[in-house]
């Protein structure tokens, strides 16, 4: 028994032991010091007279069920009066003791104030969070660190015309079929290496229409550092899409334009001024019948013409390369290839593989590509020797450029005023393609462009 009230009375916790009515008999110094009263002036004292009416009211209905028989024990968190008239939280377990004559009840208190003043806190800052969210020009979420969304603000709840319950079940329904598999993969590597991410997709707005998203993502984390999740914001960028259609449909015309007035001056280059150097170089030829001190200026006349010809013609098929025309792009990449390498007294090795049908838009960019390309081999790398590799995958066309010149430094060069690498973007933008271009002073250039032919084909109805 002594071993018993030691613990009783060392316990941190506050405990009372009460007759049926609830009065306490006995009280361990904790509780006193809770309460502020001496144990004396506990006894014969009612536990609810501790408590705030509301907070009384539970625990008597508690109590009398308990008494009842209906339940052996309850917990309840509540308010207790200090003996000043403040008031502390605690957490209160009350069991009934039948086994004993009379049946006693134990009260234990715990105090949880500390730990009720920082969940308000809590509270507190979510709800300023919320005020602040709700209020925001931009539709906020919030997910937990099991990828499932947690929050979504009021903005999310005007556009989508859906509850904040739906749109925690899952945003499947509402973002386009087309985008969703990507944006999920991107939503989920976001989460598996605790990186930043944005993706871009449609989201169905509340009167069925689909809205270009900006969506980003950040990662949260606890004070200890485990990971809490993601926020992230959406902005409609649907009019910033638009005006870089209609550019691209713009820019689409120009290349058009310039395009046609290429072939134009290859036409007449080629089948005007082409035809009249022949006939100068055969009246030439005539003149080496006249009296032999003209015949060495008449030889030397006729070479240089001969030169200006295939000059020319070289000029033609630069600007509208009739081997593209009519050999594809395979083949008139490869003879294009051995044309320039001749003229430039280099060598190039041109491989391809492809076997499909490739459209005129793609291989005019891939062709207009080579061409800047192995110009700035010609005139920057130093070098004499480059690879050029024509390779189709599946669903892409890559082309493939590469030497081992001198290089450059490609962030310097975009910041420049040069225009090449800026064409060579630009045309492969408009076939939804990317370029990839790696460089290093003196550690050679590679230029790899992706072509996707059946995104190509899909990009280029929705341009129409």
């Amino acid at each position: 028994m002594k071993l018993f009230y030691d613990a009783f009375n060392a316990s941190p916790i506050g405990i009372a032991v009460e007759n049926e009515e609830g009065q306490p008999l006995f009280a361990n110094p904790a509780l006193c010091s809770m309460l502020g009263f001496s144990e004396s002036e506990l006894r014969n004292r009612h536990c609810v007279e501790f408590s705030p009416p509301e907070d009384a009211a539970k625990d008597w209905a508690l109590f009398q069920q308990l008494r009842a028989g209906s339940i052996d024990h309850y917990q309840l968190e509540k308010r207790f009066y200090r003996r000043d008239g403040s008031l502390f939280w605690g957490r209160l377990s009350l069991s009934l003791l039948n086994h004993c004559a009379p049946p006693i009840l134990v009260a234990m208190v715990e105090d949880i104030n500390e730990a009720k003043k920082a969940q308000e806190i809590v509270q507190e800052s979510e709800e300023r969070f919320r005020l602040v969210a709700n209020t925001a020009p931009v539709m906020i979420w919030i997910s937990g660190p099991d990828r499932k969304p947690t929050y979504f603000n009021q903005l999310w709840l005007d556009f989508t015309g859906l509850s904040e319950a739906d749109l925690i079940d899952g945003l499947r329904d509402i973002v386009h079929p087309e985008d969703y598999q990507l944006c999920h993969e991107i939503y989920c590597r976001g989460f598996d290496q605790r990186q930043p991410f944005r993706k871009e997709c449609r989201l169905r707005r509340h009167d069925g229409e689909y809205r270009w998203m900006l969506d980003i993502g950040v990662p949260r984390f606890h004070q200890d550092g485990s990971f809490a999740g993601y926020i992230g914001s959406c902005i409609d960028v649907t009019d910033q899409k638009l005006a870089e259609q209609m550019q691209s449909r713009m820019i689409r015309n120009l290349v058009e334009v310039q395009e046609q007035e290429r072939a134009r001056v290859a036409r007449e280059l080629h089948d005007d001024i082409t035809q009249r150097l022949a006939m100068l170089s055969i009246e030439l030829e005539v003149l080496q019948e006249s009296p032999s001190e003209m015949q060495n200026q008449v030889q030397h006349l006729r070479t240089e013409i001969t030169r200006l010809s295939n000059d020319v013609q070289a000029i033609s098929h630069d600007l509208h390369s009739s081997y593209l025309e009519y050999l594809g792009v395979a083949a008139g990449m490869d003879s294009w290839c051995k044309e320039y390498a001749e003229r430039q007294k280099m060598e190039i090795d041109y491989r391809n593989d492809v076997r499909s049908t490739v459209p005129p838009e793609v291989g005019l960019c891939l062709f207009r590509v080579l061409q800047e390309a192995l110009h700035n081999v010609s005139k920057h790398s130093g070098v004499k020797r480059c690879e050029v590799v024509l390779h189709e995958e599946p669903d892409e066309l890559d082309l493939i450029v590469s030497d081992m010149g001198r290089g450059f430094d490609v962030r310097a060069e975009k910041q420049g005023k040069g225009l090449g690498l800026t064409s060579m973007r630009e045309r492969v933008r408009l076939v939804n393609g990317k370029i990839t271009i790696d460089s290093t002073p003196m550690g050679g250039t590679r230029i790899h462009v992706r072509v996707p032919i059946r995104s190509f084909i899909a990009f280029q109805e929705k341009a129409v």
